[in-house]
């Protein structure tokens, strides 16, 4: 399938992705593979906008047309799914009953990785209306965002403090990334002060997210939200309280890895921190620190699923519990790990993908 020399783990990859069939045939991306249960699960716009990205990564890694033909599939199935009339993209077509701000930000930046490689003015289109509806629709009083919508009266859904992603919060500023490319790609400044009126709350409000729940577990799924958050300060890593907090987040994130490692390991975690290493160390935020960056890769290897079934076989598993491979081979665990094992081999070298191929 592939055309091009890619390291055998992110080829394998790669593969994964084009052929197991969690793309399916209309272009949408399903959220998991349950491996027990032999299916996918629900088409999610959020995952296909993550896969959109992902496409386009490994494109501009190898240059295999499969991978754009994959990207351009999924990018139709975004803009299909956008419906102009209510100006909504909802978070599942069947049915459509929700909007999530987060959601709308990842499909946001998947259409525009789309565009700039294919140049079809619908994917820029529709990024635009989608980024100037989350302005516009998930605003609240307090000057955030709301984090779900019901569809289709868009009415806000209550937070839901006991789930990080039924809450607004700091992690949010990943899907606010999209207004500040936005502004890079149509030049409208509105955009840009979204980004930043997004930067100054999150930095705001991050302190208390974490460890943010009593129960072990579910601050192991909060680190991969709060790494969200200082993926989202990296158009301004720069900036001093920026980089003062991207430098504080490595270090609080990794010190919880690895006091809950026996218990709980999420594949995204680590492939999310050592991305963010690596772009603080490219950034000048801080050095990399190679020993711990060296036994996170390793780790990240250690979730890629080997089979005979085509469904499965280079995927990426989502996490372990007590030592447990769960069930669920992920496309997002998958396009963070392939990434983040692409970046570490990157290191020490001259060339530094720009900002934009971020999954």
């Amino acid at each position: 399938m592939l055309n091009y020399a890619l390291p055998l783990s992110i080829e394998r990859a790669g593969q994964w992705f084009v052929r197991s069939g969690i793309q399916e045939a209309s272009g949408g991306v399903a959220r998991y593979y349950r491996a027990d249960l032999a299916r996918n699960q629900a088409l999610s716009t959020e995952i296909t906008g993550y896969a959109v990205s992902a496409f386009v990564y490994l494109h501009s890694l190898s240059r295999d047309p499969a991978y754009l033909e994959a990207a351009q599939k999924a990018a139709r199935f975004l803009a299909a799914a956008w419906n102009p009339g209510a100006r909504t993209l909802p978070f599942e077509l069947d049915p459509p009953a929700f909007a999530y701000f987060f959601d709308s930000g990842i499909a946001v930046r998947g259409l525009l990785a789309a565009w700039r490689v294919t140049g079809e003015d619908e994917f820029l289109d529709v990024a635009t209306a989608l980024g100037e509806s989350m302005a516009a629709d998930f605003a609240s009083g307090d000057g955030g965002s709301h984090a779900i919508l019901s569809l289709p009266d868009k009415t806000p859904v209550p937070p839901d403090t006991s789930r990080w992603s039924a809450s607004p919060g700091c992690y949010q500023l990943k899907a606010a990334m999209a207004w500040q490319d936005l502004s890079e790609a149509t030049g409208a400044p509105r955009f840009g002060e979204l980004y930043e009126r997004a930067v100054e709350r999150a930095l705001r409000v991050s302190s208390g997210f974490l460890p943010g729940h009593a129960d072990p577990l579910k601050v192991v799924d909060r680190l991969h939200a709060f790494l969200y958050f200082l993926e989202g300060l990296l158009p301004r890593a720069a900036e001093g309280r920026c980089a003062a907090a991207i430098r504080d987040g490595i270090g609080r994130v990794a010190r919880i890895v690895r006091a809950s490692s026996a218990r709980f390991e999420r594949c995204d975690v680590y492939a999310q921190l050592l991305r963010i290493r690596i772009y603080a160390d490219w950034n000048g935020v801080t050095p990399l620190d190679r020993e711990a960056a060296q036994c996170e890769a390793a780790k990240l290897a250690g979730f890629q699923a080997h089979a005979q079934e085509p469904r499965i076989d280079g995927g990426f598993y989502f996490g372990r519990k007590d030592g447990m491979v769960m069930p669920f081979v992920n496309p997002v665990s998958t396009a963070f790990a392939l990434q983040a094992l692409a970046l570490w081999q990157q290191c020490g070298g001259s060339d530094r993908p720009h900002r934009h191929l971020l999954i």
